[in-house]
């Protein structure tokens, strides 16, 4: 039997439950991953790409990512289980804080200045679909303005360079601008959720969940302890003034179901702002998507 891929997630939980060893004391037979690859598959740019150029965590579960369950936005997992490229996790979400952040310096004070401003964040990926949410109940429809420059850390890099006005950043990303001064605009903390490959065995899955369960309740404790492990994941320009004694908790694992009730609502949403423009025509049921509760 081949051995369980973990993938890193830009999250802590993976890294405190192998340092503790809760991965073998629950009889997980696995190998850790380097990468998820998220960096490699989109362009970075301040200008507008070409349509064919633009990528994000959707395009990445679809072309399929190299570890045995992998984390996204609920939006993207929900509609990826949806298609066919492996079945939601049903059992857990996660919670992961995010924000629309700018430079210190910027004159963006409040939500409503962000009206026909694009925000920079990745296509089909969490910081578009948290950024709608978001703006939803401030500004009106053709007055939320996106900008797709890239994945998670390209994003980063174009508004500490100073070469996008706004972008939409979470977890790590976050707590790194903000100890470089920049500031939340809107707060757009987000459900993430995540998908099994086709093949994998269920018993292993319970398994990787029952020691992330453990690692939770260490950070929950004491997460000062474990924010080192940010390091882990960022690129190397940024890693000698990052201070991660500043750092919060960043993602944080529940415990209970992705309903249908969530699934269906979710794909809805998703619908009335046509970010799929096939819609949602030959996708999947609820029931024929997820590993069930």
């Amino acid at each position: 039997m081949s051995k369980f891929l973990i993938g890193p997630h830009m999250r802590l939980q993976e890294w405190v439950a192998e340092e503790k060893g809760y991965f073998k004391a629950e009889g997980l037979d696995y190998d850790f991953i380097p990468s998820t690859g998220f960096s490699s598959l989109s362009v970075k740019s301040a200008a507008e790409l070409p349509k064919d150029q633009i990528k994000g965590a959707y395009q990445t579960i679809e072309q399929g990512r190299s570890c045995d369950i992998s984390s996204a936005c609920h939006w993207t997992i929900n509609m990826a289980a949806a298609a066919g490229h492996g079945r939601l996790w049903a059992r857990a979400y996660s919670v992961l804080p995010c924000g629309i952040m700018v430079p210190p310096e910027s004159k963006i004070k409040t939500a409503e200045d962000l009206a026909n401003v694009p925000i920079t964040v990745g296509y089909q990926s969490g910081s578009h679909y948290t950024t709608i949410q978001a703006l939803e109940p401030i500004l009106k429809r053709e007055d939320i303005k996106l900008h797709f420059g890239g994945m998670i850390f390209q994003r980063l890099e174009l508004l500490v360079d100073r070469e996008v006005p706004v972008a939409t950043l979470f977890g790590g990303m976050m707590y790194f601008a903000e100890q470089l001064g920049f500031r939340k605009i809107l707060d757009c903390t987000f459900m993430v959720a995540a998908i099994v490959r086709e093949g994998v065995q269920e018993e292993d899955v319970e398994k990787f969940y029952r020691a992330l369960q453990r690692a939770q309740v260490d950070i929950d404790m004491n997460h000062q302890k474990y924010t080192h492990y940010y390091k882990r994941e960022f690129p190397e320009r940024f890693q000698s003034v990052m201070d991660t004694r500043l750092f919060g908790p960043g993602e944080r694992i529940v415990f209970a179901p992705y309903t249908k009730a969530m699934y269906d609502e979710t794909q809805k949403w998703i619908e009335s702002w046509n970010i799929f423009e096939e819609g949602l025509k030959g996708r999947k049921s609820y029931d024929e998507s997820v590993v069930h509760a």
